[in-house]
């Protein structure tokens, strides 16, 4: 187990089960009001001392995560915890930080996110610090079907694991993957299974159904990861292969996910008015089917739904959602969004899943050709989105120079047409290019989705080795906090949706909340004095002035101080 001390504040570091508690944790009554000791706490392991600091956070203006209104008041912490919050506590620290004139709320909850691939890296801190910065202290991982997890040791399909977006050294099961993770989290993580990677690794990207052996495999790999703690699971039905799997599939691993009593997070199968992924047909938008499917699949088996990043694609399928909201509401299931109105994905996105399950040689077929421009063509025109809406944001030599540009600039330079050029990219990456999309929502349904009781926030985004950044790795969290003064919205309800609320709902005791026992996971931050350049994508924000995960001050001051003192979040 990784240990830390400093003068900053102290706490172990390593993975402790949903409402558990470090050995070296102390939570005591000496703690709280009144104590006059200001010797630093001294506990012994048997190859270690470890020195428990207290830090008192006074004079703020306290935001507990409750959505209750705020308070003038402190906050004391000892060691990885919380030992008090209350108007004004009397008890020397070894250090006191005057908060005046700023907020002291819990730290923020990333609701999706892919950084469970990012663990294995030779320097994760690159990939997580751009969250801290944020104000992010927990990000639940896993979802769209994708994790780096859930796969037998011996499987042959590993290289298939990560739906064609994200790498992973070696895949294999949970236990292997929790156990790797020590010392390397700098932030803390509550995973989710992905359908889709338990598939991969038995029958990798292949479109046929499996055999009753076959369901039967992939169902244990998931059940090992929940009986060992996994949160819940996630489906990604625009990825392969969970793009590929049949109702009755898809029911048994919500059913699996519901016998632990996880959540269920899903990449539906449309998130455009019309999808390629449907038959062509007018009766309703594709949107709503997809939501319909996604109903059906968790009514059946039980299971607790979580719709992932509510996107209306494209500017015909903005006046679906009043009508997604409404539906949501009626089944009472939870969301998450983006505060910017773009996002990232694999270039074969909008491929329908008839062509993605072609061989390379039937893919060059005239017939299939047609069939497949016809389609593309139409559906863009009806949708509102158009290949300038499609940004090259990362691909391999020797195409670097499209970098930054949409489609439709590299089919001028080119001399092709837009829908050849889209065509010949997905080639020429073998279908591995990344893209930004525009249009994913519009401001005006950014402020709605803020103001609604089911919704939370995420950034959905990651760091990658090369190409360009997204925008939302940097700066999705405090800009919801922009958009919110600008909106004057009720600050106590926001940070409640990225916190509280976000914990409450994934099953994170003892995380979410200023409360005497909780984990120390807090954000300082001057709510005034929140601004993100909007003109340079990878810039921090500023106004994030002081971060604690479990105690370690990250951020001190507003200077980011590396440290992997994050937590495996683990179900009991």
């Amino acid at each position: 187990m990784a240990e830390l001390a400093d003068a900053h504040g102290s706490g172990p570091c390593g993975v402790y089960p949903l409402g558990g508690s470090s050995p070296l944790t102390r939570t005591t009554s000496e703690a709280l009001f009144g104590a006059k000791s200001t010797t630093p706490t001294v506990e012994k392991t048997e190859s270690s001392v470890v020195t428990i600091m207290k830090i008192l956070l006074k004079n703020g203006t306290v935001y507990d995560g409750t959505g209750q209104p705020a308070f003038a008041g402190d906050v004391l912490i000892e060691g990885e915890r919380i030992v008090a919050v209350a108007p004004h506590i009397t008890s020397e620290a070894d250090r006191t930080i005057d908060c005046t004139g700023l907020c002291i709320a819990p730290g923020f909850i990333d609701a999706h996110t892919h950084n469970d691939f990012f663990i294995d890296r030779d320097n994760t801190e690159q990939y997580f610090a751009p969250f801290v910065k944020q104000g992010i202290t927990t990000q639940i991982a896993g979802n769209c079907g994708l994790s780096p997890f859930g796969v037998a040791e011996d499987s042959p399909h590993k290289a298939q694991v990560g739906g064609g977006i994200f790498s992973v050294k070696n895949p294999g099961s949970f236990a292997r993957f929790v156990s790797e993770a020590q010392g390397r989290l700098h932030v803390n993580i509550a995973p989710l299974v992905g359908h889709g990677t338990a598939r991969a690794g038995i029958t990798g990207n292949a479109s046929a159904s499996l055999s009753e052996k076959q369901t039967q495999d992939m169902l244990a790999r998931v059940s090992e990861a929940m009986q060992a703690g996994a949160i819940g699971g996630s489906f990604g039905l625009m990825y392969e292969p969970g793009l590929y799997a049949p109702f009755e599939e898809l029911v048994a691993f919500s059913a699996e996910i519901a016998k632990y009593d996880g959540i269920l997070t899903v990449h539906p199968r449309a998130c455009s008015k019309i999808a390629l992924g449907y038959r062509p047909i007018f009766t309703k938008p594709h949107i709503e089917l997809a939501l319909d499917e996604v109903i059906k699949i968790a009514q059946t088996a039980g299971a607790s739904l979580h719709y992932s990043h509510f996107i209306c694609t494209g500017e015909a399928t903005w006046d679906c959602s009043n009508r997604l909201l409404e539906k949501l509401h009626a089944h009472e299931i939870t969301y998450d969004f983006f505060s910017f109105c773009h996002g990232a994905s694999v270039i074969t996105v909008i491929l329908p899943p008839w062509y993605l399950g072609l061989s390379a040689t039937a893919r060059k077929s005239k017939l299939v050709l047609l069939r497949l421009k016809l389609l593309i063509n139409i559906t863009r025109k009806l949708l509102g989105l158009d290949f300038d809406d499609f940004i090259i944001a990362d691909i391999d030599d020797p195409y670097k120079a499209y970098l930054g540009k949409n489609i439709a600039e590299i089919a001028r330079a080119e001399g092709l047409s837009k829908i050849d050029m889209y065509i010949k990219l997905v080639e020429l990456t073998d279908g591995k290019a990344r893209i930004y999309i525009e249009k994913y929502n519009n401001p005006q349904i950014v402020q709605m989705l803020m103001k609604d009781d089911l919704s939370m926030f995420m950034t959905d985004s990651w760091i990658e080795d090369s190409g360009i950044q997204n925008q939302t790795a940097f700066q999705g969290i405090p800009y919801f906090l922009l958009l919110a003064r600008e909106a004057n919205l009720p600050l106590e309800e926001v940070v409640h949706k990225m916190s509280g609320k976000t914990a409450q709902r994934f099953g994170l005791p003892f995380r979410g909340t200023l409360k005497a026992g909780n984990f120390a996971d807090i954000t300082v931050f001057d709510y005034e004095g929140v601004t993100v350049d909007l003109t340079a994508p990878e810039s921090t924000p500023e106004g994030i002035q002081y971060v604690l995960i479990n105690g370690t001050m990250v951020i001190d001051k507003g200077e980011y101080k590396a440290s992997a003192c994050g937590q495996m979040v683990l179900k009991t």
